[in-house]
């Protein structure tokens, strides 16, 4: 949409509201009735000094009137209208210049309450995966609904048994007590638990695993070269657990391996020659592909997620990409290109899928599946299967569509016509 469609809708708005006669405002400014007239209605282009003149005219902020000024609500306008699905038939995007000069307001209005939308559909999807599959939540909710079980029957005893021993009495007296404290403290894990913050990590709350990614994710993902040849120690011996400063000092290792293999200049220059494909770095550097999806995930302006996992298709490493929740628990159908590469090792799996209800967003996802034998060849067979997640403009090619439409799981996914559906959605 070209910036004068929306200048002349808002110099038109202005005018009008200000009660001036087209006449009086282009007198102004210094021009004829009739040019500004083919100016309102978004038939000539306007720009430089006649637009300052016009904005003076109206009393309307430069700022306002400048190139792009209005390019975020226009964008978040046309995200809004893409993930109505079936109503953005009807919403008439030829004019939607005129309402976001007519209406300002509404427009930035609409906009927020979107980006509202898609921040409680971020959050459904988060707690629908831990009531679903989070084994620390269902053994906290168990422990409460035993608790307030046994609390209901000890005071059903108490209030219909008229003549009660007292000795008995006592002892139930005293079961009902140590049953309330134990459903406080259930109670209260389960409240700390739920709350998200950095308080959970230190109370020991939190998994070691989502610990190590916190911590990464306070870092920006970045690690540089420099930084891994000294080890961090000081910056793990920080974390709350054990466990967790195990695995950090595990991923800080790997990714020095990596380092030494795929030194960041020479990277650099090689994803600048031939773009984020991983199996052809991979070749270029005679290692594993696995290893550059690690060094790819780790580029700050790449914006890429990576999720990682071992032959039994739980994750070990989790970074998600922005339009591209990963599930906490269990398999969702966005790990789909993950477990086929899983499923057939050393062969490279590439698709471009569009996320239902992220806004149509579509992504470039490659996965792959190493085979390994740590005891030799008699040994066990192991695999580390990981799956690069891409924004599609970063390795599309004009006129691509999407291969596969997913949604974060079946309970909150409105496509009701998958084939692959395995329960009805709860916002059908």
């Amino acid at each position: 949409m070209p910036p004068f469609a929306l200048n002349g809708t808002k110099l038109r708005e202005r005018r009008l509201a200000a009660g001036l006669r087209q006449a009086d405002v282009a007198a102004r400014a210094g021009i004829s009735a009739s040019y500004l007239n083919l100016i309102e209605h978004n038939r000539r282009n306007v720009g430089g000094e006649v637009l300052e003149r016009l904005g003076d005219a109206l009393g309307i902020d430069r700022a306002s009137l400048a190139p792009g000024s209005d390019s975020a609500v226009v964008e978040g306008l046309r995200n809004a209208v893409a993930r109505a699905d079936s109503a953005s038939e009807a919403v008439e995007l030829d004019r939607l210049a005129d309402f976001l000069g007519r209406f300002p307001g509404w427009a930035g209005l609409m906009v927020a309450l979107d980006r509202r939308v898609q921040t409680l559909e971020r959050a459904v999807e988060t707690l629908n995966d831990r009531m679903t599959q989070d084994p620390h939540l269902s053994q906290s909710l168990h422990e409460v609904l035993s608790s307030l079980s046994s609390v209901r029957a000890t005071a059903a005893i108490l209030a219909e048994t008229e003549d009660l021993d007292p000795e008995w009495t006592a002892r139930f007296h005293r079961n009902l007590w140590q049953d309330s404290e134990r459903l406080a403290l259930g109670a209260e894990a389960l409240v700390s638990y739920l709350d998200a913050g950095s308080a959970t990590a230190e109370q020991g709350i939190a998994a070691p695993q989502e610990e190590v990614e916190d911590w990464l994710r306070s870092r920006g993902w970045v690690f540089a070269d420099a930084e891994l040849a000294e080890g961090l120690e000081d910056e793990i011996a920080g974390l709350a657990s054990s466990a967790a400063r195990q695995l950090a000092a595990g991923h800080v290792a790997q990714a020095a391996k990596d380092a030494s293999v795929l030194p960041m200049p020479a990277f650099l220059a090689a994803v600048a020659e031939t773009g984020p494909d991983p199996f052809a770095l991979a070749s270029r550097f005679g290692c594993d592909p696995i290893a550059v999806m690690r060094r790819l995930a780790g580029l700050p302006d790449l914006s890429a997620g990576l999720v990682l996992c071992d032959a039994s298709g739980t994750f070990t490493f989790r970074k998600a990409a922005a339009g591209f929740p990963l599930p906490r628990f269990g398999a969702a159908c966005p790990l789909w290109p993950l477990y086929s590469a899983l499923g057939h090792p050393l062969q490279p799996v590439e698709a471009v899928v569009e996320m239902v209800g992220q806004g149509g967003g579509r992504h470039q996802v490659l996965a792959w599946a190493t085979p390994q034998r740590p005891l030799g060849p008699r040994g066990p067979e192991l695999r580390i299967a990981g799956m690069l997640i891409l924004p599609a403009a970063a390795r599309a090619k004009p006129g691509d569509r999407a291969d596969l439409a997913i949604g974060s799981s079946c309970r909150i996914c409105p496509r009701a016509e998958c084939p692959a559906r395995r329960e009805p959605s709860i916002l059908s």
